[in-house]
């Protein structure tokens, strides 16, 4: 097989799955604000956490349903992940990150400002924020995934549920991206870029620090050393 389609039905996972986190996630805000349905902190964090279970079910099988490029550096680091697949996980989420946001942005004209992830704390606590949330959450991942793959019942609930309580908690001073695609797409789209390096720097650092906590607590299957294959 072309060595160029060999992991194509991981990247196309990838893709889908980012897809629908973007589409049902920035689509609650979206519709919110369009026709006024009233929602607040626990439905939109509701609206990011089930789209992420969701995605778990559909693809953690083929892919993991990484959809967030810090998790995939982080799997990486932590020795369950190959080098070589960094890159094409990587665009395949922005990819469908952006596809979906384009199309919302046809749906909803001139609300794509309103999902921007802004540091409304300050940018100190807004880093240390976003840091702690993702550092969290990869704990989760890595304790109910197998190897590189969230997968099973309880991963799809357990990851879910994370995303869906920090993001009630702490949307509304941070934004609890945890994620950079999903900061990217839409600072990007409206232009608003002068904050994306903290919700770079904050999900990625906490995703990978996660992954050496488990190594001081002999976590299974987060010892081994990062490949380069």
């Amino acid at each position: 097989m072309n060595p160029i389609f060999k992991d194509l039905d991981k990247y196309l996972s990838e893709a889908l799955g980012s897809f629908g986190l973007i589409l049902f996630g920035l689509g609650a805000v979206m519709a919110n604000e369009i026709y006024d349905l009233g929602f607040g902190g626990l439905e939109i964090g509701l609206a990011f956490g089930m789209a992420v279970m969701a995605m778990i079910y559909a693809f953690g099988e083929i892919s993991g349903a990484h959809i967030n490029p810090a998790v995939t550096l982080a799997f990486w680091v932590s020795g369950r992940f190959k080098a070589r697949l960094i890159p094409g996980y990587i665009l395949s989420q922005i990819a469908g990150g952006y596809a979906a946001c384009l199309l919302l942005i046809s749906v909803y004209p001139e609300t794509v400002s309103l999902t921007v992830t802004r540091p409304a704390s300050g940018l100190e606590a807004s880093l240390v924020l976003e840091f702690v949330m993702t550092f969290v959450l990869m704990l989760v991942i890595m304790h109910v995934s197998t190897g590189s793959k969230e997968t099973g019942i309880m991963a799809g609930i357990a990851i879910g549920a994370t995303v869906g309580l920090e993001a009630m908690i702490f949307g509304s001073a941070t934004g609890a991206s945890m994620n950079p695609m999903r900061s990217l797409v839409p600072a990007t789209l409206s232009g608003d870029i002068s904050h994306l390096w903290l919700y770079f720097l904050g999900p990625i650092a906490g995703a990978i620090t996660a992954t050496y906590t488990c190594r001081v607590l002999r976590t299974k299957d987060c010892c081994p050393p990062p490949s380069l294959s």
